[in-house]
């Protein structure tokens, strides 16, 4: 296995030293996401409510995915944090979510107090598999 590539795609917001937002593991032809929060590409939150951030999650998942020649349909594990959980909230965040995908990756949603800001609503933790 070779070692994992660190990587900063153009487009994301990153906060050096803090966290990378792709890293790539070539041998095991797979790819990890820092959790994905509504930053536009210079930090700023999009969106105060729960769909209008999930939709620019989606737009930063597509661009961090895009770095590895992936896309949405290669994730293949993703966890989803989201503040003052309802049910009702589900098939707006997983709509955004399946965009242009065929099969839903396996999945887990975790309803939470409160994220890193207090404005932040919806975070997401994603795995995906580069194509061979």
């Amino acid at each position: 296995m070779t070692d994992p590539e660190y990587l900063t795609p153009a487009g994301l917001f990153h906060v050096p030293g803090a966290f990378t937002p792709v890293v790539l593991v070539r041998g095991a032809d797979l790819v990890f996401l820092s959790g994905q929060v509504a930053w536009d590409e210079h930090g700023n939150l999009c969106g105060t409510d729960h769909l209008t951030q999930m939709q620019r999650i989606a737009q930063n998942l597509d661009t961090a995915l895009a770095a590895v020649g992936c896309g949405r349909e290669h994730i293949i594990k993703e966890t989803v944090y989201v503040v003052d959980h309802r049910p009702q909230l589900i098939a707006g965040l997983f709509s955004a979510l399946r965009q242009g995908v065929s099969a839903a990756p396996a999945s887990t949603l975790v309803g939470v107090a409160a994220l890193f800001d207090p404005d932040v609503l919806v975070e997401v933790d994603i795995v995906a598999k580069v194509p061979a």
